[in-house]
C-alpha cells in the first residue's frame, strides 16, 4: 500500500521516499513491522484466547502421557496471531498491484479458514477430531487448484506450465494441462506437512522461518533479471515482491515464537500450521522452486513420511516402525527431552536451508 501510494503521489525523484522503490527496504519493513505487531497484540491476544477456550486445546490421549499434563490448559489457535501479523505487514509495504502477492495470500487465507474451522470443531466438541478429513482435504484441493490456475496464468508463456529443477538449469518438464494439479498437490502436500511437523513448543514455527527466509531470497533473485541470468536461473517476472511476504512471513513467525518457545504459551493450532504449509507451498510454486522447497522443507517431508510409513506397515504388518508417528513422537518416547528434540530438528532445518541455497548456484 505504501508502495502504491508513493508511487502515484511521488513526484520527486529522490529522498527518503525513494527507499520505497527497492524490494530490500519494503521486505526489511515487511519483517520489522510483522514482529512488532506480534509482541503488541500477542499478550492481550493470548488473554483473550484463555479466555473464550478456557480448557485450552484438546490433547490427544494417544500422544506421550507427559503432554496430557504438561499442555492442558494452553490455548490454540495462535495462528491467527501469525496470520493478523503476515497480512497486515504484507498489505502495507508490498506491491498491490502485484497478482503473485495476492494468489499467495489467497491459499494462506483459505488454508487458515480450513484450519480455523478444524480448530473450532475440536474446542466445541472437546475430542481432536475436527474437521472430516474429506472435507478438509476437498477444501484445500480447491483452494490450492484455484491458485494453480491463478499463478499459471500471470507466468511468462515459456515458463507456464512447466516444472524447473535443481542443478539442471536447461531441462523444464512441460506437464501442460496437469500443472494445476501438481500446483495443488504441492500447496496441499506442504500445508498438511507443516501441520504434521507441529506437535512441540516452537518446533514448526522456526523451519517456516528458515524455508521463509530462504525463499524470499529466491523470490527476489528470480524476480530480478540480472540476478537470474547471472545465477542462470528461470526469470519470472513479478515474483520479487514476493520477498516481501516471505519477510512478512518471518517476522510473524519470530514474533509468534516469542509466545511459543518453551513452555509455551500459546500453539498455532491448525490455523497456523496449515495457513503457513500452504503459503511456502504457493510462494514456491509461483517462483518455479518446487523441488527446491522438498529440500529445504526437508523436515517437513520427512515428518509426513514417518505418518505415511506408520500407517502403512501397521496396516499390513500390525507392527509399527516407529514408536510414534510422527517422528518427533518417537524420539520422545524413546526418552529424549523436548527442548533437545526441537533444538535437534532446528539443527537440520538451518542445514537444509543452507542446501537448497547450495542449488541456486550448483545448477
Amino acid at each position: 500500500m505504501l508502495y502504491n501510494l508513493i508511487a502515484i503521489h511521488d513526484t520527486t525523484h529522490g529522498g527518503f521516499f525513494n527507499l520505497f522503490h527497492y524490494l530490500t527496504f519494503r521486505s526489511g519493513g515487511a519483517c520489522l513491522t510483522a514482529f512488532v505487531i506480534s509482541l503488541v497484540f500477542g499478550r492481550p491476544f493470548i488473554a483473550q484466547l484463555k479466555r473464550i477456550q478456557r480448557e485450552g486445546q484438546p490433547i490427544r490421549t494417544l500422544g506421550p502421557e507427559r503432554h496430557i499434563l504438561e499442555k492442558a490448559g494452553t490455548p490454540t489457535m495462535g495462528g491467527m496471531l501469525i496470520l493478523i501479523a503476515l497480512f497486515a505487514s504484507t498489505l502495507l509495504w508490498a506491491d498491490l498491484t502485484n497478482g503473485f502477492v495476492w494468489a499467495v495470500m489467497f491459499v494462506t487465507a483459505a488454508f487458515g479458514a480450513v484450519g480455523f474451522a478444524d480448530d473450532y470443531l475440536k474446542l466445541s466438541k472437546r475430542n481432536t477430531a475436527g474437521f472430516s478429513k474429506r472435507a478438509r482435504l476437498g477444501s484445500e484441493f480447491a483452494a490450492s487448484l484455484i491458485a494453480g490456475y491463478w499463478m499459471e496464468s500471470l507466468m511468462p508463456p515459456e515458463l507456464r506450465n512447466m516444472v524447473a529443477f535443481p542443478f539442471v538449469k536447461d531441462f523444464l518438464l512441460p506437464l501442460g494441462f496437469a500443472f494445476p494439479l501438481f500446483a495443488m498437490l504441492t500447496m496441499t502436500g506442504f500445508g498438511n506437512a507443516v501441520n504434521f511437523t507441529d506437535g512441540l513448543d516452537g518446533l514448526a514455527i522456526v523451519p517456516v522461518v528458515i524455508a521463509a527466509l530462504v525463499f524470499a531470497l529466491i523470490a527476489y533473485l528470480v524476480g530480478n533479471r540480472v540476478f537470474a541470468d547471472y545465477l542462470q536461473l528461470h526469470l519470472v517476472p513479478g515474483t520479487g515482491e514476493l520477498a516481501v511476504f516471505c519477510a512478512a512471513l518471518i517476522g510473524a513467525g519470530l514474533g509468534f515464537l516469542w509466545f511459543n518457545a518453551t513452555p509455551a504459551d500459546v500453539f498455532m493450532g491448525d490455523t497456523g500450521s496449515l495457513s503457513l504449509g500452504g503459503a511456502l507451498g504457493a510462494v514456491a510454486v509461483a517462483v518455479k522452486h518446487e523441488l527446491v522447497l522438498c529440500i529445504v522443507g526437508g523436515l517437513f517431508v520427512v515428518e509426513t513420511l514417518s505418518v505415511v510409513i506408520q500407517v502403512f506397515w501397521y496396516k499390513r504388518t500390525k507392527r509399527r516402525v516407529f514408536l510414534m508417528a510422527p517422528l518427533h513422537h518417537h524420539f520422545e518416547k524413546k526418552g529424549w527431552q523436548e527442548p533437545k528434540i526441537v533444538i535437534r530438528f532446528w539443527i537440520v532445518s538451518i542445514l537444509l536451508g543452507l542446501a537448497g541455497l547450495a542449488t541456486l548456484k550448483l545448477r
